[in-house]
């Protein structure tokens, strides 16, 4: 796994080079993603980003709109604030409901559940914080389905977190979503890898 903080121009394949070993790249990927997800309650899954999932995902961008390199400013800005920077955690997380009239009645109800998410380790919670670039939440309460979440430690929380077996805890606080999961000690360890 790659660790750094931010994809430029120059890590960018060209279309064709990308195409040509698409398949693999999507294969390395999924490896290093398979240990960067976990399921919190019936409906949400957190997806862990890394500068090779976001790499990933800037490169299926271009690949699928074939935008060129005008596309690739555009493609950075947006996914280069979903890297952790060295003392953070950073995630997708989707709720997902494959009935359209439940998910619809289960999203109204959630409002501003980007906002209670969290991680307990150590004794301590550490707070997410929402990604900044728009309100995720409509005026009347009804959440997107998914959602970027930011968890900002500080360096005991890091140390609690990098223990062999710490026990870690993934959940909300939302009053009508206060689920939570405990992480696998492999996902531990991979996300521990995100800290500088």
């Amino acid at each position: 796994m790659t660790n750094r903080l931010e994809i430029t121009r120059a890590d960018i394949l060209p279309w064709a080079e990308y195409a040509k070993g698409r398949a693999e790249h999507r294969k390395r990927i999924s490896a290093i993603k398979r240990n960067r997800r976990v399921e919190v309650g019936p409906f949400v899954t957190f997806y862990f980003e890394s500068f090779d999932t976001m790499w990933l995902q800037v490169q299926e961008m271009l690949h699928i709109e074939r935008g060129g390199d005008v596309q690739v400013p555009e493609e950075l800005a947006a996914y280069n604030p979903l890297i952790p920077k060295g003392s953070e955690l950073v995630a997708t997380f989707m709720i997902e409901i494959d009935d359209p009239l439940r998910r619809a009645r289960v999203l109204a109800g959630l409002g501003g559940i980007e906002e209670t998410a969290f991680i307990e380790v150590g004794g301590e919670r550490v707070v997410g914080k929402a990604e900044a670039d728009q309100d995720r939440t409509t005026a009347d309460g009804k959440a997107s389905s998914v959602q970027f979440v930011h968890f900002p430690f500080t360096a005991a929380q890091i140390a609690a977190f990098r223990q062999p077996d710490a026990r870690v805890i993934l959940g909300f606080s939302h009053p009508n979503y206060s689920h939570m999961a405990v992480m696998a000690e492999a996902t531990r360890e991979a996300l521990a890898g995100d800290f500088a």
